[in-house]
């Protein structure tokens, strides 16, 4: 069993965060999956950032606002 160091990007609203997981490769064919841990704190930050709770999913991960941008055509 191998551990890989990731980031998985949560988006909810106008927020979305980097937050840092470890893959686990295995033989079986669920490879790669999130430990039951990851799971949950994926979970934590995107109530957190549902909620606008910046400072809780900062705690967790790397907080990001989103802004639109508009393009103009040439």
């Amino acid at each position: 069993m191998n551990r890989q160091s990731g980031i998985k990007l949560v988006r909810e609203g106008e927020y979305a965060a980097d937050v840092p997981v470890e893959f686990i490769e295995d033989e079986t064919g669920w490879s790669p999956y999130l430990s039951p841990e990851d799971a949950y704190k994926l979970d934590d930050v995107r109530k957190a950032l549902r909620t606008a709770d910046l400072e809780g999913a900062a705690r967790l991960a790397r907080v990001f606002r989103l802004e639109p941008v508009e393009a103009s055509g040439t």
